[in-house]
């Protein structure tokens, strides 16, 4: 009778095999499907700040690299190789918007964000903008996705930026105040219901 091998997967392996497999740009996580093997104990928080058994990772390199192989499959987070999958724990989004900037204005406006992990996107038809209110408390969390699935919640500051340029504009009958970015209007909550 032959015994197999079981290895723990473990951060240290994983960004390992990433290093070794790593070119320019991001990994294609998208092309790879290799077998679960476990969770891992990571988690991301609500700000942003990834814990690797409970203790925040504080090598910004690190963080950047893990988060260039995360996938979102099935509601759930991975770490992706091409050899190994892991699942993860996110609180909320993987990645935070910590700022943005404005090109042009009214219906050509262009919001670029920028994340904690140092990825851009441009908000328009690829990389959409949407409110998520409480049903209780109508408070709102705007997100924006990032690449492949994976939003980005948007930070208060750069959120109350965004509200200073809001616009409305009619969608199915109902006006509606929100963002105008690459085309593309992202309502954000009904202008009826904004506050005096």
């Amino acid at each position: 009778m032959s015994t197999q091998n079981i290895v723990t997967p473990s951060a240290e392996g994983i960004a390992a095999s990433i290093r070794a497999a790593k070119g320019r740009g991001l990994p294609p996580v998208h092309k790879w499907n290799p077998p679960f093997c476990g969770d891992l104990d990571m988690r991301i928080a609500r700000d942003g700040t990834w814990f690797y058994q409970g203790t925040p990772i504080g090598r910004p390199a690190l963080v950047r690299l893990f988060s260039t192989i995360l996938k979102l499959e099935d509601g759930k987070y991975y770490l992706v190789t091409p050899v190994e999958k892991v699942g993860i724990t996110v609180e909320d989004a993987p990645f935070v918007a910590v700022d943005f900037t404005v090109a042009d204005a009214g219906t050509g406006q262009v919001l670029s964000f920028q994340t904690n992990v140092g990825d851009t996107a441009d908000a328009g038809k690829e990389h959409p903008i949407r409110v998520v209110r409480d049903p209780e408390t109508g408070e709102p969390s705007p997100y924006v996705m990032i690449r492949a699935g994976l939003d980005a919640l948007i930070d208060r500051k750069s959120f109350y930026r965004l509200v200073e340029i809001g616009a409305h504009h009619e969608v199915d009958g109902t006006q509606w105040f929100g963002l105008w970015s690459g085309g593309v209007f992202f309502p954000m909550i009904p202008s009826a219901e904004l506050p005096d």
